[in-house]
């Protein structure tokens, strides 16, 4: 299993550790079950770095922004700034979540109806 194509992009002032690489690459991996059949086809497209302005403002040094793009449609995209940057992957992370949680309660409900209604059109 392949999963969803990571990418990666960080702004010169954010130092890549492997443990920031291995957080990140966990925290994004549990959304793949929200993508079903097509995670092995989604992209996502994530950028870390420190938020520009003043230096001493702590509470929104960090930032974090990631898009996600899957066949059919399905498109996610969230940016926030926090006190860290594992808190401001966390917080995209639930809000990315909450959109793709969102999209798929709305494609099985058209789903369901689009069903309902052929049921109703064969019973004549």
């Amino acid at each position: 299993m392949g999963g969803m194509d990571i990418r990666l992009k960080a702004k010169k002032q954010v130092a890549l550790t492997t443990a920031i690489q291995k957080y990140l690459d966990t925290r994004l991996r549990s959304l793949e079950r929200l993508l079903g059949s097509h995670a092995e086809l989604a992209r996502c497209e994530v950028e870390l770095g420190r938020a520009a302005g003043k230096k001493h403002q702590s509470d929104h040094m960090w930032f974090a922004e990631v898009h996600i793009k899957a066949p059919g449609g399905i498109s996610a995209y969230a940016k926030n700034h926090a006190a860290s940057v594992n808190a401001a992957i966390d917080d995209v992370k639930e809000e990315v979540e909450r959109q793709l949680r969102t999209a798929k309660k709305v494609r099985v409900t058209k789903r369901k109806k689009q069903g309902r209604e052929a049921k109703h059109a064969l019973r004549g």
